[in-house]
């Protein structure tokens, strides 16, 4: 009577085991029923029917948990702090893709001793074996620290490989290198304005479809690892459609802007990887009176007395005009370019080139006032790019000290176009030298710092430049630039 209440409690004791717990203690729990079966306390028979019992109640809770897109989801994001000193040049000047570049003349909101230029938080996971999401705001947009959607797609995937995809949501544009590399693996703390021209904020709202073969996905994957600077995943070919507008713009005309790309990465015998690349892409951008595209306003023109002052705001050529409107145009938008990289192990070589057509002001066309042309905002032409050179020193140490990583750099871009989606599309020359080096102090925290020297349009019409030389005129100016940079993974 005692050995059959004791294998009575036994056996209570591994049906508790069995029963109430997870699917990672499933083991321990055979372990245990084991153990019992082999000290005599429970038989053979018992012990193997309490496992088999609860086999497939086992399994169907494994595949339940791996099923669950939940255990997927990722959060991650950074930050970068910027600081700049200007060294030397004109007073005044105003570089418009960041704030935190000019002096106290250089209008609201310009040349602040400290910024705030990115802080991104990122969500994403894989829902199922078809389906990934993807959402990324920003809390420091439009230099005033304001919450503004960058992100938000799903991908869709034909086969579970992953070699066939469609986007859809707003995006990154698949046009150009730099433009999909993330800013927090860029080492220039800008992109070039060649290429940054091509689409607002370097997004916008639309369906892509890319394909990646698995051996070009292992390639990517090798890369990005070994922490060479790597733009992302947007296939090996791309192909899609979008409105045309930018980043968080209503679309005006009802046309679709379409892109494809095409990029080609190899490794060597000796291991180094390079990758080549051609894209374009072609539509109908409208620029309104209204909204974040805004078409014209006064800006300011020297006399022939050499003094500045404000005109009337340009036109719209006629050619171009939507509903007869001399304020609201539609105009020509294409551009094709080639991009090159040599990744860096531990040289680096890296460069794009563009040409294309774009909405742009003449200044020197349009109607006199006051003695002075308003300008025609009209179909242009443009061309530029840059040029890159970089050294990877991995793992440095110094007197038995270790410093992380150091990347240093030099820059070269160049551009002649337009900025089309800038108040007036006002031509943007630029011709600007980059020297920096970034110190990778651990994976969590990052410290830029460059020298620039800009020779470039003030495409905008604030700061004390703009007010004595009129508008859009070429500047001369050199700073020191810092950013330190925290990531979060």
């Amino acid at each position: 009577m005692k050995i059959k209440l004791r294998n009575l409690v036994a056996l209570a004791l591994a049906s508790s085991f069995v029963f109430g717990y997870s699917t990672a203690q499933a083991d321990s729990t055979v372990d245990i029923v084991n153990a019992l079966v082999s000290k005599g306390v429970l038989t053979e028979e018992e012990g193997a029917l309490l496992i088999k019992g609860h086999d497939g109640e086992i399994e169907g809770q494994k595949k339940k948990e791996k099923k669950s897109w939940t255990n997927s989801i990722k959060l991650n994001g950074y930050v970068q702090n910027r600081v700049t000193q200007m060294t030397g040049g004109d007073d005044g000047v105003v570089l418009w893709p960041d704030p935190s570049v000019g002096d106290e003349d250089s209008g609201a909101g310009r040349g602040q001793n400290f910024r705030i230029r990115r802080a991104r938080i990122i969500f994403s996971g894989q829902v199922g074996d078809h389906l990934g999401f993807y959402i990324q705001p920003d809390f420091a947009s439009q230099g005033a620290n304001l919450a503004q959607l960058r992100d938000a797609y799903g991908d869709i995937f034909i086969d579970k490989n992953k070699v066939h995809r469609i986007r859809v949501g707003q995006s990154k544009v698949p046009y150009g290198y730099e433009n999909l590399q993330s800013s927090s693996n860029r080492l220039a703390l800008d992109r070039h304005d060649a290429m940054n021209s091509a689409v607002r904020d370097e997004r916008d709202t639309g369906a892509f479809y890319y394909y990646t073969p698995t051996r070009v996905q292992d390639l990517f994957k090798e890369i990005a690892d070994a922490n060479l600077k790597h733009s992302g995943n947007y296939g090996m070919f791309a192909l899609g459609a979008y409105m045309g507008q930018g980043a968080n713009q209503d679309d005006l005309n009802g046309n679709y802007h379409v892109v494809s790309r095409f990029t080609y990465p190899w490794k060597t015998e000796s291991g180094q990887i390079y990758e080549v690349g051609i894209q374009g892409y072609s539509g109908r951008f409208v620029r309104s009176n209204s909204g974040a595209n805004s078409a014209t306003n006064a800006y300011r023109v020297k006399n022939a007395a050499g003094v500045a002052a404000d005109v009337t705001a340009p036109t719209v050529d006629p050619s171009n005009r939507k509903n007869g409107s001399t304020t609201t145009g539609e105009f020509e938008d294409e551009r094709v370019a080639v991009s090159f990289r040599m990744y860096p192990q531990p040289w680096g070589l890296e460069g794009e080139w563009t040409w294309g057509t774009s909405p742009g002001l003449d200044q020197n066309a349009g109607p006199v006032v006051g003695g002075r042309r308003s300008g025609v905002i009209k179909d242009r032409s443009l061309h530029g790019g840059y040029v890159q050179a970089s050294y990877f020193a991995k793992d440095v140490h110094f007197m038995n000290m270790d410093f992380g990583n150091v990347n240093p750099f030099v820059k070269w871009q160049y551009y002649d176009g337009f900025n089309k989606a800038e108040t007036n599309a006002p031509a943007n020359q630029v011709n600007d030298w980059e020297f920096g080096i970034e110190w990778q102090i651990a994976p969590e925290v990052e410290l830029t710092t460059e020298y620039h020297h800009m020779k470039r349009t003030n495409i905008t019409t604030s700061g004390l430049y703009n007010s004595r030389n009129g508008s859009y005129q070429t500047f001369d100016a050199e700073a020191l630039r810092v950013q330190l940079q925290y990531n979060f993974f």
